[in-house]
């Protein structure tokens, strides 16, 4: 189904559910390029611009949570970019749906902010990057606080759950960085001038516009890297804690082992069926408990004093 919105010579087309007979629309409409009809129809295609004659097809990545809330998923963002019209596809990421039901209504209401966006071309893409730039914005400062909470964490006795938080963050992370890294190099096309546009810069300069989505991006990307470092960080904190922890375990069983080694040899020696000297005093027994005792309080102290040296 395919969602016009027309505001003097501008018009904003969402596909949704996009079929065939969309696509056989969009090559005899507007003659783009069959390459391009092909990338709308496939997944998993790298970040690009692609430039021709009238128009530009873009292809961007931005992330969202999946629906347990957990994992960040990719969606890209396709979007034909011409004169007079915009162009977006319904596998785009949900931020732009919205964005188009939004200035739908607002239009409808005559809102003057929403008529502005619409003036040009040039600038309703600005504003559909912004947005997605600011959800994505959100996402990643969410991403920065379960680092926070894992740096809060990390000391209590929750082991089960830090590890499995650490994890879905360091993958989270991964994630976000191998999508932002090859996509950064897209968007400085915009501000050095590899990306033209289609507004005369006399009306209205662009170049201001684009160098606050490449910022905020280049904030993005810098906050991800950061986050990557700090998690690592924390992973191997967090190892070392429990290899301490396991260390003070086998410790503990080390002391209690040296303790009822000659213990055993003791009883093991007065156990064996032969005789012994004092086999027929009846303070026998408590002659060697009371030994036993000895050399169990002699090896408690040695042991409690070798921790107070180190």
């Amino acid at each position: 189904m395919i969602e016009t919105i027309e505001h003097q010579s501008l018009k904003w087309q969402h596909i949704t559910n996009a079929s065939e007979e969309d696509y056989r629309y969009l090559l005899e409409e507007y003659q783009f390029h069959p390459l391009d009809i092909e990338d709308c129809r496939g997944t998993n295609q790298r970040p690009k611009i692609d430039e021709y004659d009238d128009y530009y097809f873009l292809i961007l990545h931005f992330p969202y949570f999946d629906k347990g809330n957990k994992f960040i998923r990719i969606r890209e963002v396709k979007i034909f970019w011409g004169r007079d019209f915009i162009i977006s596809l319904d596998r785009s990421h949900w931020v732009v749906k919205q964005l188009f039901d939004e200035i739908k209504d607002d239009l409808s209401e005559g809102d003057e902010s929403t008529q502005e966006k619409l003036s040009s071309s040039d600038l309703l893409l600005y504003h559909i990057l912004e947005r997605l730039m600011k959800e994505t914005f959100t996402l990643i400062m969410r991403v920065g606080a379960e680092v926070d909470l894992i740096n809060y964490d990390i000391f209590n006795k929750r082991a089960r759950s830090i590890i499995e938080l650490i994890s879905i963050t360091r993958r989270n992370i991964i994630l976000l960085n191998t999508t932002f890294k090859p996509q950064l190099r897209v968007l400085h096309m915009f501000e050095s001038g590899g990306v033209k546009g289609f507004v005369n810069p006399e009306v209205l300069d662009m170049e201001d516009y684009w160098g606050n989505i490449l910022d905020l991006y280049q904030k993005m990307f810098d906050s991800i890297e950061d986050y990557g470092e700090l998690i690592e960080g924390l992973s191997k904190t967090f190892d070392s804690l429990q290899a301490n922890k396991t260390n003070d375990i086998m410790m503990v069983l080390t002391y209690f082992s040296t303790i009822m080694l000659p213990l055993t040899v003791i009883t093991g020696l007065f156990g064996m069926n032969v005789d012994f000297p004092f086999t027929t005093s009846t303070t026998a027994f408590w002659i060697i408990v009371g030994a036993m005792a000895i050399v169990t309080a002699i090896l408690f102290f040695f042991f409690i004093n070798n921790n107070r040296r180190r």
